[in-house]
């Protein structure tokens, strides 16, 4: 599958060696912030390991654009504006939210190694988790 990044140029996950992708809701929002930048923080190390970083939420590439110049992110941010890639690998479906049930993007994380997914992280809370990721895959939280 082929995405686009932030700037438009495109992603063939099939090529992706060793990589973190974390898919997100909404770019600039609250928890979404934290996240992005908890790995924006990590990206160096998590780099120096042979890993590379991507953020995948259904936003527009000109929207992740806009969030990477807000908050500095120093990796690529994938739109998969029509989510087939998030239901390809378990990251979209039911949610439930103050009671209300909803499709929608499933807070996750995959690890990839070798072309295929060595560790999936479902459901998570936005805070803590880029350092739980890294612990992980034992590197420096």
């Amino acid at each position: 599958m082929t995405l686009s990044d932030h700037t438009g140029q495109p992603v063939s996950l099939g090529d992706v060696g060793k990589a973190v992708l974390f898919f997100y809701p909404k770019a600039m929002t609250p928890g979404c912030t934290t996240e992005a930048c908890d790995f924006r923080d990590r990206y160096e190390r998590l780099q120096a390991a042979g890993y590379e970083v991507f953020g995948v939420s259904p936003d527009k590439p000109d929207y992740n654009a806009r969030f990477v110049e807000k908050e500095g992110l120093s990796y690529r941010l994938l739109s998969d504006e029509d989510h087939a890639f998030a239901e390809s690998v378990g990251a979209w479906g039911e949610k439930k939210n103050y009671g209300k049930v909803y499709e929608g993007l499933i807070r996750s994380t995959l690890v990839v190694e070798d072309g295929a997914i060595a560790h999936a992280f479902r459901n998570v809370k936005a805070k803590g988790h880029a350092a739980r990721v890294a612990g992980e895959l034992g590197i420096g939280g």
